[in-house]
């Protein structure tokens, strides 16, 4: 119980220094336990990955609610709003959950490749030099390319929420049949939105896959 205690407090501190600003104190406290900031880059970018899959999972269910629309003939309104206003909720709290781990990824890779620029420029060894900085450039791209999808998907969430949020609200505001018949109306739209969101999650992970080939 100790044990796990120390250790919860630990990773606590390790946040702290992270969101605090104090990236210095940060990557200096994970150095001495072994890791260095690729290390902890190809550790977000998984984190990031299994983040994503969650949300990708959480907007499916959230889907498959909203189409019992369909089959809705009567019955306790206020039982499928709260079902729906749950699923909103869990969305909106794995959607942050992708936006807080893309949020490291960003910041871990720039202290990275800022940290291998700088290193590059103490070797003086001019063929290990330029090897190591070919190495960067292919890292860079590669990144690139993960961050392009990474955004893509994280933007992608928004409009769904947007409208999961409407579909809460105006539910909320009106228990009745004539509001589920307005909903059934809306189905279609936020079906294409939720498959397009997560079409862009599963290109995303798929970058992180390929991208993670390169830092092991």
């Amino acid at each position: 119980m100790r044990i796990r205690l120390e250790v919860a407090t630990s990773v606590f501190f390790l946040v702290f220094l992270f969101y605090a600003g104090c990236q210095t104190t940060y990557y200096a406290v994970w150095e001495k336990l072994g890791k260095e900031k690729r290390h902890l880059l190809k550790d977000q970018v998984e984190k990031a990955r299994s983040e994503q899959q969650a949300a990708s999972e959480q907007f499916k269910d959230a889907l498959t609610g909203i189409k019992e629309l369909y089959g809705f003939k009567g019955g306790e309104l206020e039982e499928f709003y709260n079902k729906l206003k749950s699923d909103y909720e869990e969305s909106e709290r794995r959607a942050e959950a992708v936006r807080s781990r893309i949020a490291k990824v960003e910041q871990i890779s720039k202290d990275l490749f800022k940290e291998w620029e700088e290193e590059i420029d103490e070797i003086s060894n001019e063929q290990f030099r330029m090897k190591s900085r070919d190495s960067l450039k292919d890292t860079k791209q590669r990144y690139a390319r993960l961050r392009s999808g990474m955004t893509k998907a994280e933007t992608s969430m928004d409009p769904v929420l947007r409208r999961l949020k409407d579909y809460v609200l105006y539910l909320k505001h009106n228990l009745n049949a004539q509001a589920i018949g307005v909903l059934k109306k809306e189905v279609g739209d936020i079906e294409v939105e939720v498959q397009g969101l997560i079409q862009d999650i599963m290109q995303s992970i798929v970058e992180a896959d390929k991208f993670l080939k390169t830092l092991e």
